[in-house]
This record gives C-alpha cells, structure tokens and sequence, in this order.
C-alpha cells in the first residue's frame, strides 16, 4: 500500500474514533448548538492531528502528492465521523428514542 492510501485509510480510521468520541460526549439534555459545537471541534481537532500524522507518513513523496495527502480523504472522515456519533448516541441513548 503506498502512501497515499496509507493516509486516506488512517482519515477512516481517525473519523470512526472522532464520532466514538462525539457519541459519548454529547448528552441528550445538549441543546442543538453546543452539540454542533461539541462536534464540529472534536471533528478539527481530529482532523488536525490526522494532517500531521499524514504530512509525517507523506515524507518520501514527491511534492504534488504531498499536497494531496495533506487532505486526501476528507469526506470519508466526515461521513464516519457522523455515522459512528449517530449510532453511538443512539445505542446509549436509545430509551429516549423509543418513547
């Protein structure tokens, strides 16, 4: 696997742990815009330890594939990210969901 892959696949991965973390974070009583505020800063904080990493597993790559895995992989942490915090508030919180 080169590189690249290696980053896009660490973004899945760190997207899956930031909606873990979000799904436990965000409480029931949380009004609608602190949960967004909760998430959206797990979410750039993730994101911004994964363009470190990414930059650091990119070293040996010439300089236009450097720029593509700074944010390759983008939209895949994001829709994991809401996936895993949507089902994991659910499976904790699921009493309130079947009232």
């Amino acid at each position: 696997m080169d590189g690249i892959n290696k980053v896009y696949y660490m973004r899945v991965a760190l997207g899956v742990i930031a909606g873990i973390i979000a799904g436990f974070v965000i409480q029931p009583d949380t009004d609608q815009t602190t949960s967004v505020g909760i998430a959206l800063g797990i979410a750039v904080v993730m994101f911004m330890i994964s363009v470190v990493i990414g930059r650091g597993m990119a070293k040996g790559l010439p300089k236009e594939m450097k720029k593509k895995a700074s944010y390759d992989g983008i939209i895949p942490f994001i829709f994991m990210l809401f996936v895993f915090m949507i089902i994991v508030f659910t499976a904790l919180h699921q009493n309130l969901v079947l009232k």
